[in-house]
């Protein structure tokens, strides 16, 4: 198969972009549409120390929250963490720090990150002091907002059902959710795809992810994650 943009490649070869301490932001929802390969690949290098942006924590032996349960993660910033007890008891014990966004506004922080805008403005959680604590507001025509300031990270994982030399990207169904946005927000992005077709292959209506987005391209081992919600 020629590669001619040179995006595909295998797990191991991508392992030199993640290291200690490194933000780390991943698609998925609950453990739909998160990579597993580079998850694995991930924890059998050993790397610690991460700061995880996504959805959530996944399930303890599900998804991202493999990594979160075997202590690898430093700081999560997250929706909610009640799928994986084990982030819970971290967070109760101190030894994970968690930054909770409500899921629409972290998902417009992500798209804003993506998009190069340095944050947003929101009415969303005003007279919650969880929500609210320590975030700077902002008076306009009258009214205030939250200053809720955009997300990026050094690297993000996607997950995707087909691409094509270029990178281009196909999501299934339910494993579409935060993956397209995540997809945009990183420095580098890395995909994992079930089916690497030629270019031309992909109707360009079906096409979600542009390619411009995405720097390396590796084939998954076929897991599907969607038996997790059976």
């Amino acid at each position: 198969m020629e590669n001619p943009f040179g995006k595909i490649t295998t797990v191991g070869a991508v392992m030199n972009c993640f290291y200690d301490g490194m933000t780390l932001m991943f698609g998925g929802f609950g453990g739909v549409g998160t990579p597993p390969t580079i998850i694995d690949a991930i924890l059998d290098k050993g790397i610690q120390d991460l700061t995880l942006i996504g959805n959530d924590t996944g399930f303890p032996h599900i998804g991202i929250g493999k990594i979160v349960s075997r202590g690898r993660a430093r700081k999560v910033i997250a929706s909610h963490i009640g799928s994986n007890p084990i982030a819970g008891k971290l967070m109760h014990d101190g030894k994970l720090e968690v930054e909770f966004s409500p899921q629409g506004i972290l998902a417009e922080r992500i798209r804003a990150g993506g998009v190069g805008l340095p944050a947003i403005l929101s009415d969303i959680g005003m007279d919650n002091e969880i929500v609210s604590r320590d975030k700077p507001r902002y008076q306009l025509h009258g009214n205030e907002y939250l200053v809720e300031t955009a997300l990026t990270a050094e690297v993000s994982i996607v997950y995707a059902k087909k691409a094509d030399f270029y990178g281009n990207l196909i999501y299934d169904k339910s494993a579409r959710n935060t993956n397209p946005l995540v997809a945009m927000a990183g420095e580098i992005t890395i995909a994992e795809v079930e089916e690497i077709v030629p270019m031309g292959s992909l109707d360009p209506d079906e096409i979600i992810t542009p390619g411009v987005f995405v720097d390396y391209i590796i084939s998954s081992q076929g897991v599907n994650w969607r038996w997790a919600w059976e």
